[in-house]
């Protein structure tokens, strides 16, 4: 509260919505804003939710800046869509779910439970925009694994079946943030990790952020970094990280190899 009261310095981060072209449609990994937030000064329907909101953020968006037009932009259809992982619940992470109506939305369970808590627009939750009618929520729950670079989560979950992307917990940010591991053949491995960190090179400094659950976020600090000095060659790629647009960009494919595309095989960010 008194960092939302007081404090007068801004940081300029970026929306990252990441693309993954899958044999058996598009994936994304988070769905970024609703730019109705722009126009709809009754966006948030608790009074709460929108003191906090202008306390807390400045929107440098267009109204055209849509996931249907940033996908097109990229040459994807929203229409091939076919599943949304959504690292956790807060509305910069969920607001274009209502475009991609087709799209099967997951979600850990601990994430999921925050929805029942008696204020979660204090923790920028928006039941309204989450629960959307039609809306195709799958609660994910982690699974044991025997892969010794994936037992120290605790469990994981393979979002296609193949082994391509794998959702691992990794609470701290929120109580169910989750992060997503992309093995694509022909490329260096990337582990998306949401709001666990705002930038990769302060998860490896150890430098938590000033929000979240201490505890949490230094037990998944450690695991990530565990999971780092296993995989040397892993791209760690937090969502508001401006780095993540530069290393798409110059690093298309791990030592010159071409990608596969019997697996995840086409890796964009808008």
């Amino acid at each position: 509260m008194w960092w939302v009261l007081f404090s007068r310095n801004w940081v300029e981060v970026p929306l990252n919505v990441f693309v993954l072209e899958h044999p058996k449609g598009l994936i994304l990994f988070d769905a970024g804003l609703d730019t109705a937030v722009l126009t709809n000064p009754t966006y948030v329907d608790s009074r709460i939710g929108r003191f906090f909101m202008r306390r807390l953020f400045r929107l440098k968006m267009r109204a055209e800046e849509t996931i249907t037009n940033k996908l097109a932009g990229l040459g994807f259809d929203a229409a091939d869509v076919r599943k949304v992982v959504v690292s956790h619940l807060h509305f910069d992470h969920v607001g274009g779910i209502a475009e991609v109506p087709q799209a099967d939305l997951l979600v850990s369970r601990n994430e999921w439970a925050q929805l029942s808590g008696p204020h979660p627009e204090r923790d920028f939750i928006f039941g309204e925009h989450v629960q959307r009618p039609g809306a195709r929520w799958q609660v994910v729950d982690f699974e044991h694994t025997h892969d010794p670079l994936l037992a120290p989560f605790g469990g994981c979950h393979d979002v296609m079946n193949d082994g391509s992307l794998i959702l691992l917990p990794t609470p701290g940010h929120t109580p169910g943030s989750i992060s997503m591991l992309a093995r694509i053949k022909g490329r260096a491995p990337v582990l998306l990790i949401g709001d666990l960190a705002y930038e990769a090179e302060l998860l490896m400094k150890d430098q938590l952020p000033g929000t979240g659950n201490k505890a949490q976020l230094i037990d998944s600090y450690e695991k990530v970094r565990d999971l780092k000095q296993h995989l040397p060659e892993l791209v760690i790629l937090p969502s508001h990280d401006f780095a993540a647009q530069e290393y798409l960009s110059s690093s298309p494919a791990q030592q010159g190899a071409p990608a596969d595309r019997s697996t995840a095989a086409r890796f964009s960010v808008g």
